[in-house]
């Protein structure tokens, strides 16, 4: 299998996910050069993960042999780098969301169109077990899908997972929502542990999304993201079935119901010798998801982003497109609608834009 070998735009918590994917796993990814502002981050790159890195798009970009460039920058400058690269020929995954607002998205689409070499990096879809729900939902065992919720992530990464399990395209949407306050005690969060007891505020949004004979519930705080308090919920129901977090009910016939749950195998078990990793995901005796990665030490989010690396390289070299700069619009487009809908206390209608045809 050949390496995958890309670079990096950008620097900051999200850049750190490739370069850790890149030393877990050296025969399947290269970090091969990053562009970074200041002099001082460049060093510590170089010293820290042995990664060249460059101060100027033109020195990042000389005599490369990367494949494609990761561009994880601040959503306001993302579009910049994108175009810039598109216009170089250069294949681009960029990170989420690809512009800040509609306008920005509507030029962007309209610079680069469909055309350019551009992806984007959603790693909702791509993390094992929502993986298996959207391959169980896309099976047809559960008979056609009609309502989803889901308590997992905020606006377009909720959205991404909204769509792909309602196998919903660029469909109007009605949307509708509300905001809720409360009050719990601060947890975990990217900087880690906290160091002592105190009560915050926590914001919950909820929107309700209508597209056409379809529904959708987005339910989501922030702390989901961290908590040990808070956990995350997925629901989908279909006609012949249904998928409740990780248990899953449908029908061998109209008498005959089948009960079964999804299942991480995992390696990590007492006295168990093979190391910290899983196998995949089995319903039953079925394998409805296999972990590409064995026996990489990754966790689910990394899985997701490496799994979005090796399509990347599949979509270079002439493969499928995967996350196309036109959904991760469509998804962001719909949360800036859902925001909207809570603001004003009305219910919005999404309406037809550049990239949905």
């Amino acid at each position: 299998m050949e390496k995958i070998n890309f670079g990096i735009i950008g620097h900051g918590w999200r850049a750190d996910f490739y370069l850790r994917i890149a030393r877990e796993l050296p025969e399947r990814f290269q970090v091969s050069r990053m562009l970074v502002r200041r002099e001082e981050t460049a060093l510590k790159l170089s010293a820290e993960w042995g990664v060249e890195a460059f101060l100027d798009l033109d020195s990042f970009l000389a005599d490369s042999k990367m494949s494609f460039v990761i561009v994880s920058v601040p959503w306001e400058v993302c579009p910049v780098y994108i175009r810039e690269l598109a216009e170089r020929g250069v294949p681009v995954l960029a990170e989420t969301p690809p512009a800040p607002d509609l306008d920005g998205l509507t030029r962007l689409f309209e610079a680069v169109g469909g055309d350019a070499k551009v992806q984007v990096a959603e790693q909702y879809l791509y993390q094992p077990m929502h993986a298996a729900r959207i391959e169980l939902a896309r099976t047809g065992r559960l008979g056609a899908i009609s309502h989803v919720q889901v308590s997992v992530a905020h606006g377009y990464h909720g959205i991404s997972l909204i769509r792909q399990l309602l196998n919903i395209g660029f469909e109007n949407a009605e949307i509708s929502g509300q905001q809720f306050l409360s009050s719990i005690v601060g947890g975990p969060g990217r900087d880690g542990i906290p160091q002592e007891e105190e009560i915050q505020e926590t914001v919950q949004n909820i929107a309700m999304l209508r597209f056409g004979d379809k529904l959708a519930v987005l339910d989501f705080t922030g702390e989901q993201y961290f908590s040990w308090i808070r956990s995350n919920r997925v629901l989908v129901r279909g006609t012949h079935g249904e998928i409740s977090g990780e248990d899953v009910a449908w029908l061998q016939d109209f008498r005959t119901p089948i009960l079964a749950k999804l299942r991480k195998i995992g390696q990590e078990h007492e006295s168990n010798l093979l190391g910290y990793h899983y196998s995949g995901i089995l319903l039953g005796a079925e394998w409805i998801y296999h972990n590409p990665f064995i026996p990489g030490r990754l966790t689910d989010d990394e899985v997701a982003i490496a799994t979005s690396l090796c399509n990347m390289s599949e979509y270079v070299q002439g493969g499928p497109s995967f996350y196309s700069l036109a959904e991760a619009s469509q998804d962001h487009y719909l949360g800036m609608l859902i925001q909207q809908a809570i603001t004003e206390g009305i219910t919005v209608r999404s309406e037809k834009q550049v990239w949905s045809s």
